[in-house]
């Protein structure tokens, strides 16, 4: 028997048979998923010391609650430990605050993915995997927190595809997207301090982003840091394309990022982060020229257009910097957000 979100019961007389009938009744990702029995979903409403009919959050847009007991339905789904219960709600809590705008990136033709990002004691403490294959396989923590995501998205907040959710192309973040920073092995500011919380406290910030594009820089932080402007200011992203939200004098999506760089630390000991999210923040922009060239602003291209630069981040503190990753090698990535800040803005929670 299963109680899905205190609303559905399905009977069986076998595992293969429910997975079959969560198939059926569309509750899956594409992948089979565990079978939410009324014990094993219990669990992680225990576990999260919360009640079951508790709201975690809403979409006025669509008329729903979300709550502990559709979250904790999920997370069994999904193939979580109880233990993940805390994380993964703090993530759907930040999901659904309204600054994140969720109805936006969820239903897009954008494509874009919740990436959920875990500071603190809490990362080690369930296992999360911060360093080598990050964005990879073969962590049970990372794979299943950000596959609950996913469920919670597409069966709780209706985000179905072809129904509300109207990804054009999408990437494979949308079956799980989930990282930890090394924050105790780097003598940078921790990502959640830098948002305002204390070291010991643990939180997931949640950033809606395309997939990772990796980048592989050798040398210097300098020429590290100019490849991966580089690659940041690529044309075709939701950052360099046309229109914006709410301000019609703003011809290009003005949006936040977020850049991981791995390998050694002690390669940036000379470095802070605001010093590298400020180099990030002169370099990542492109030419008038460029821009007209690719019809994102208007007009015929001007002799002095190639001179002029516009911004495609607002802010420095708009470039979420995040040391993770390997040791081996000093690789980084870009993943450019969903759209301009002013229609989703990253959001943390504290874990609790």
């Amino acid at each position: 028997m299963q109680d899905l979100g205190e609303t559905t019961t399905v009977q069986w007389d076998s595992a293969l048979e429910a997975i079959e009938r969560c198939y059926e009744l569309g509750w899956t990702d594409g992948l089979p998923v565990v079978p939410p029995t009324v014990d094993l979903v219990n669990q992680f409403i225990n576990a999260a010391k919360r009640a079951s009919s508790e709201v975690v959050g809403q979409i006025p847009e669509r008329r729903r609650d979300i709550t502990v007991g559709k979250v904790a339905a999920n997370a069994a789904m999904a193939g979580c430990l109880p233990e993940y219960m805390p994380v993964l709600l703090a993530a759907v809590e930040a999901m659904l605050d309204p600054v994140f705008n969720l109805v936006g990136p969820s239903s897009s033709m954008g494509g874009s993915a919740i990436l959920s990002i875990v500071n603190g004691p809490v990362a080690k403490e369930i296992g999360l995997n911060s360093r080598n294959n990050l964005f990879g396989p073969g962590n049970r923590a990372n794979a299943t927190i950000g596959r609950a995501v996913r469920l919670v998205l597409m069966n709780a907040c209706a985000a179905v595809p072809g129904l509300y959710d109207r990804s054009v192309i999408g990437h494979p973040g949308k079956y799980t997207y989930c990282i930890a920073e090394a924050d105790t092995e780097t003598h940078w500011t921790p990502l959640h301090v830098e948002r305002g919380y204390s070291l010991d406290q643990s939180t997931v910030t949640v950033f809606a982003g395309e997939s990772p594009r990796q980048i592989r820089a050798v040398g210097k932080p300098e020429a590290i840091l100019y490849a991966i402007a580089d690659v940041s200011s690529t044309l075709g992203t939701n950052m360099s394309t046309s229109g914006s939200v709410g301000d019609t004098d703003v011809g290009i999506r003005q949006g936040q990022i977020v850049v991981t760089i791995a390998g050694n630390s002690d390669l940036w000991k000379d470095w802070t982060k605001e010093q590298v999210r400020g180099y990030l923040h002169a370099n990542i922009r492109r030419s008038v020229a460029d821009l007209k060239n690719a019809q994102v602003l208007a007009g015929d291209v001007e002799p002095e257009d190639a001179e002029k630069f516009l911004p495609l981040v607002p802010e420095p503190e708009d470039i979420l910097l995040v040391f993770a990753g390997g040791e081996e090698s000093n690789m980084s990535s870009v993943i450019p957000s969903w759209g301009p800040k002013v229609a989703c803005t990253a959001v943390t929670k504290q874990v609790r």
